[in-house]
């Protein structure tokens, strides 16, 4: 019997490998291949834990969002300009310089692709696939160019998303979303409390199979393209 924590589930080995006399089978880990095709330039979330907060509405009374680190450090800013022909969420740093944006493939679109671009590149990233439903979110993130799955934010609890979207104070309600990776494997969560104003705690426990910059700015597309 193989001791616990000498051999972790992890640990890659090729077939026919010995350990102290044993034949181990493969393990196989499943990684990105290159993380970094998904990072705008101008962007680097080393962390693990982010939170994400609609701190209000700007003059033409468009949501406003700020993310920051775990040291309460402001990572970016973003604002969703809804009234336009195709929404659009451009996303900002510290200094108000423009890092990305993400906007609507379609126009008036809800349930449909919004697109993710460097500002600093021009380059497109990823697509957020929305497959819109009343009794549930689910918002697939894809490689631009190939369209391939990437990771996935999924609503827990159709009776609360329902509240959220149909009752009079149900964005108030806190909401809970599950973070997986393109093989379905939980990594994370994006949860809120109750509150006048969503502020909700980005957590990815592994980091290695999805990338950190497209779920952050996905909890702000999230929230922005289904609460208001």
């Amino acid at each position: 019997m193989l001791s616990p924590g000498r051999v972790s589930p992890r640990t890659r080995f090729t077939s026919g490998d010995a350990w102290r006399g044993f034949i181990l089978p493969t393990v196989e880990v499943r990684t990105m291949t290159n993380p970094g095709k998904y990072e705008p330039a101008a962007l680097d979330l080393a962390g693990s834990q982010y939170t994400v907060e609609q701190t209000g509405r700007d003059g033409n009374f468009r949501p406003e969002y700020e993310a920051r680190n775990a040291a309460g450090e402001t990572v970016f800013r973003a604002t969703y300009r809804m009234y336009q022909e195709k929404d659009e969420i451009p996303f900002v740093d510290p200094d108000g310089e423009e890092l990305l944006t993400v906007k609507a493939e379609g126009t008036w679109d809800v349930a449909g692709d919004y697109l993710l671009t460097d500002s600093h590149t021009g380059e497109d990233l990823v697509v957020l696939d929305n497959d819109f439903s009343l009794l549930g979110d689910t918002w697939q993130i894809r490689d631009a160019e190939d369209r391939s799955l990437i990771a996935e934010i999924s609503s827990r609890g159709a009776l609360v998303t329902l509240g959220r979207k149909l009752l009079p104070l149900g964005g108030w309600i806190g909401h809970e979303f599950e973070i997986a990776d393109a093989d379905g494997e939980r990594v994370g969560a994006i949860e809120s409390g109750f509150a006048m104003f969503d502020e909700y705690e980005v957590t990815i426990a592994d980091a290695s199979s999805v990338p950190v910059e497209p779920v952050v700015i996905g909890a702000v597309v999230v929230d922005a393209i289904q609460g208001n």
